[in-house]
């Protein structure tokens, strides 16, 4: 029903010469998308527009703290009061309350940053000047809705003003952006259940007892190709959609997995949010002071406000500390480089440093699905264990599988590298095999999946 309705959508926007018209068709399209998933969370949706509007028409009139700062309280009240209070109240007095029935709008997190970034660059006297419709628009745009990329006003009125005829070529790396993405979130759904029901991912992390430390890692390594599958693919469609659509969205992955240093691993994942992070949250509280020991607890507490993006817990605030406390390390790592004149250079020393940093990120995906504090340090005390190692409690088929397309991933990574390295659709595959490889994409998740799964980022 979605993919008609884009292809209807697309049909009409490209027929429309009007820019206002254009705009028009846009906007009732993606509320009718978004309604379709909770006719009151178009409401919520809609109100937050309405009040962010008129409070970045009076910033970009007065651009003084007070408001700014009321900005920033209603739009962080208004995600506390369906993503976080539900919780806290749960936790408190139990499931009974009627707070902890609080449904949370699909993708708040996201069009809330949105929200956020456009009453900063306000504040700071950028020139923006969309009307309602197109402020509107911004909020609501269909492909991004949900789950994202996180985009930015300056970045998408432009575009919004602007007529590109669509063209073949256009339409055809569009649909080829769509597919990819639709093979790699059939691929994650794969690793989830498992090549048989009960033997994946999600039963490794929900159903297993005592596990070995070759399963831990198993995990960490599955876990962070499943979450990595997933939002990538998603990314991958809805860039592709957009296009069809006559916008250009930034790319929100790049290869994260081939980084050589926590650093550059977080310049490549999610990097709508995480450059977010570093614009709206570290850069301005970097800047408040001069010491070198500030710098690194605003690198650390802005890694804990990433984490509590994701999901108001105590294992967000740990995997947010966790990432905060190695991307000091590899700050500390780099000062004593320059300070002893010593460089990190050759084959060997790139090799381990891509090891360690493969290793230690996805060993940090243990604190992002655990299911509770507890799961997770037990898993880290098995790893530090020895004896553990002795006999493997997960099945020898998710061994396989997980190896299988971890192997593969680099392997075609690696060749689409080499062929074309300006490619981020891997059109070096000829079209017989991709069109089959969107045909295994359609397989997976309609037909071979024992368990579908929803979207993961879709929770947050």
């Amino acid at each position: 029903m979605y993919a008609l309705g884009l292809l209807c959508t697309s049909v009409v926007v490209w027929h429309v010469r009007s820019q206002r018209g254009r705009q028009i068709i846009l906007l009732g399209a993606s509320c009718g998308f978004y309604a379709s998933w909770g006719p009151w969370f178009l409401g919520a949706l809609v109100g937050s527009s309405l009040v962010n509007y008129v409070l970045g028409r009076q910033i970009r009139r007065t651009p003084t703290r007070p408001w700014l700062l009321l900005g920033i309280a209603f739009n962080v009240a208004l995600l506390g009061f369906f993503k976080y209070l539900p919780g806290i109240v749960s936790q408190i007095v139990g499931q009974t309350s009627t707070f902890s029935r609080i449904v949370l709008p699909v993708g708040m997190s996201f069009w809330t940053f949105q929200a956020l970034s456009y009453l900063l660059d306000l504040y700071r006297e950028k020139e923006l000047d969309p009307t309602l419709l197109e402020f509107c628009l911004y909020m609501t745009f269909a492909p991004t809705v949900l789950s994202g990329p996180i985009c930015r006003l300056p970045d998408m009125l432009p575009q919004f003003r602007e007529y590109r005829p669509l063209t073949r070529a256009g339409a055809q790396a569009a649909a080829q952006r769509i597919g990819l993405g639709a093979l790699m979130m059939g691929l994650a759904q794969l690793l989830g259940a498992g090549l048989r029901p009960g033997h994946g991912i999600n039963n490794g992390f929900d159903g297993a007892g005592m596990l070995a430390g070759s399963d831990v890692w198993l995990l960490a390594f599955g876990y962070g190709f499943q979450l990595f599958f997933d939002f990538a693919g998603y990314s991958h469609i809805a860039i592709g959609a957009a296009s069809l659509l006559g916008i250009r969205l930034a790319e929100n992955f790049d290869g994260p997995y081939r980084s050589m240093s926590p650093s550059v691993f977080w310049t490549r994942w999610h990097m709508s949010l995480s450059s977010w992070i570093r614009d709206y949250v570290f850069l301005p509280l970097a800047t408040m002071r001069r010491e070198m020991w500030w710098r690194h607890a605003a690198l650390v507490l802005s890694m804990i406000i990433f984490g509590l993006w994701h999901k108001g817990a105590p294992l967000f605030v740990i995997w947010g500390t966790y990432h905060g406390i190695l991307l000091v390390l590899h700050r500390l790592w780099q000062r004593l480089q320059h300070d002893l004149n010593f460089r990190w250079e050759g084959t060997a020393q790139s090799a381990f440093s891509w090891a360690l940093t493969f290793a230690v990120m996805c060993l940090g995906w243990i604190f992002f699905r655990a299911s509770g504090v507890k799961q997770a340090l037990g898993m880290f005390a098995t790893l530090l264990s020895l004896a553990s190692y002795v006999r493997p409690v997960l099945p020898t088929d998710l061994y396989f599988l997980v190896a299988t397309l971890i192997l593969g991933y680099f392997a075609t990574t690696a060749l689409s590298a080499r062929t074309d390295a300006e490619s981020p659709v891997l059109s070096w595959i000829p079209m017989e095999l991709r069109y089959a490889c969107y045909a295994v994409a359609l397989y997976l998740i309609v037909f071979r999946a024992a368990q579908p799964q929803a979207f993961i980022y879709s929770q947050f």
